[in-house]
């Protein structure tokens, strides 16, 4: 049989599906199929892309402190006057008129002061405070490293979200975990170097697990469902029903009908297509039990609270990313989000349900960081909990907050930071970063240096420009490095 002749056969037998050529393919899941082109979305990401090649192939790094990161992206925008930023000037200033520089008007505008509606404490042996919204992630503030001066770009939620991940508020910019894959390369060459889990279906959607014009397979790999926060975070179909004899010698057809499709040629499209499908094999051959919840120790799943009902969608994603982080996966992100139109944590209007969401990712998460440490894992391993902004410290709709991306709270552990330590302020009522001000800029540039990347050299020439996460922007904050 001839080339043409053995090609037709293959494509009669695995047919591909249209695709529109102007509509980059972003989702990306672990969903095995019996097509072509279903294979190539489901292992690695996409078919865009410009080059083969990784920064960690050209340039020098400096020495890490972490080899990886497990981001807890808690979408909406959890209050930092209710959860970590104590402010006793808010508690006496209750229910009181105050001329406030409203973010969404531009203006200044007389609002009511609501106080915090959970009570705070000091927590461990540093002092840090923590309200009762959190109490098994309190028992953790010796480990923690709280940045309180945190400030940003955009009011509204799709702006500010994209901005978290790409560094950008409306143009389309590869997120930081392509960058980190880029980067630094895979650890473990049988598996991608950035895998999101569960991520929000709005506000930006894959956009903000996405490769942009970096090359295609620096996309983060999807595990679960997007906007599903109880879909299991497994990696399905890794095993054929051909069997194994049929699966290898159809890859290594498949291998052959790549090799003389390539050959002479500099088709990098093509290139990300056969980088996906020899991901997609090894990870057939060496993945399958990456991902165990289910024959994890009964004592494990406890502590992540997986069994429980609250608890155990976000459980299963925290001890997920544990597995994948101690496998050698770079960047993990994890969300706490639904696929409803408004973020889980966006409340204006009712701010007790704060007390809800935080019950279901307290326990998780506090058993995510006891499990890296008992593993000693947590010191090369940077925990990122945040989100796209913070909240008002006046009443909306009387018991719901507003979006504030002038002053909030992120907290960082393990990897290199500082623990029990917190850096920067902000003014009397927790609204607006004034002391040490971090901006979202300076906190990308502290991860990827902390990852040994220099923000300023980890480039990508695109159109006549060199891009970076960091756009023209950006600090070291090295106030907050052990």
């Amino acid at each position: 049989m001839d080339s043409a002749s053995a090609l037709a056969l293959w494509l009669n037998r695995f047919p591909l599906s249209p695709l529109n050529a102007r509509e980059p393919l972003l989702y990306t899941t672990m969903n095995l199929h019996p097509t072509r082109r279903s294979l190539l979305q489901s292992t690695a990401c996409g078919f865009g892309g410009l080059a083969m090649s990784s920064f960690a192939d050209q340039t020098p790094i400096q020495a890490p402190r972490a080899k990886r990161v497990i981001f807890l992206f808690m979408q909406g925008g959890p209050s930092q006057v209710d959860t970590y930023d104590y402010k006793p000037e808010l508690i006496k200033a209750h229910d009181q008129t105050v001329d406030f520089h409203v973010p969404r008007s531009r203006e200044i505008e007389q609002r009511t002061v609501m106080k915090p509606l959970w009570d705070f404490q000091q927590h461990g042996e540093c002092g840090r405070w923590s309200s009762s919204l959190f109490p098994e992630v309190a028992k953790h503030v010796d480990d923690l490293c709280f940045i309180h001066s945190m400030h940003t770009e955009g009011v509204a939620h799709g702006p500010a979200t994209l901005f978290l991940h790409t560094g950008a508020t409306n143009l389309v910019r590869p997120s930081m975990g392509a960058w980190v894959s880029y980067g630094l390369g895979a650890e473990n060459a049988n598996l991608p170097a950035f895998v999101c889990v569960n991520p929000p279906a709005n506000k930006g959607g894959p956009r903000n697990y996405g490769n942009a014009f970096l090359p295609a397979f620096h996309q983060g790999t999807v595990l679960g469902q997007p906007g599903n926060p109880n879909a299991r975070p497994e990696i399905k179909n890794l095993k054929s029903p051909l069997g194994d004899d049929a699966v290898l010698r159809e890859h290594q057809f498949l291998k052959e009908l790549n090799r003389a499709q390539s050959r002479g040629t500099t088709d990098t499209v093509l290139d990300g297509v056969i980088h996906s499908h020899e991901l997609a094999w090894r990870m057939q051959s060496q993945a399958a039990d990456l991902i165990d919840i289910e024959n994890s120790t009964r004592e494990t799943r406890e502590i992540y609270g997986i069994g429980d009902e609250a608890t155990d969608g976000f459980g299963r994603q925290c001890l997920a990313a544990r597995q994948l982080a101690e496998s050698g996966v770079r960047f993990i992100q994890i969300n706490h989000c639904d696929n409803s139109s408004t973020p889980v944590w966006d409340q204006h209007s009712n701010m007790p349900k704060h007390e809800t969401l935080a019950g279901q990712v307290d326990k998780p998460i506090a058993g995510l960081l006891a499990d890296l440490k008992r593993r000693g894992l947590l010191e090369d391993t940077l925990v990122w909990w945040g989100a796209e902004f913070g909240r008002t410290p006046f009443s909306q709709a009387n018991q719901g907050r507003d979006h504030n991306p002038r002053g909030f709270t992120t907290w960082l552990a393990g990897g290199g930071v500082k623990p029990g330590f917190a850096y920067g302020a902000t003014d009397e009522f927790g609204f607006q970063a004034v002391e040490n001000k971090v901006h979202m800029h300076d906190l990308h540039a502290t991860i990827l240096d902390l990852m040994g990347l220099d923000h300023e050299k980890l480039t990508y020439n695109y159109a006549g420009r060199d891009f970076r996460l960091t756009d023209v922007h950006g600090r070291v904050v090295r106030e907050i490095m052990a």
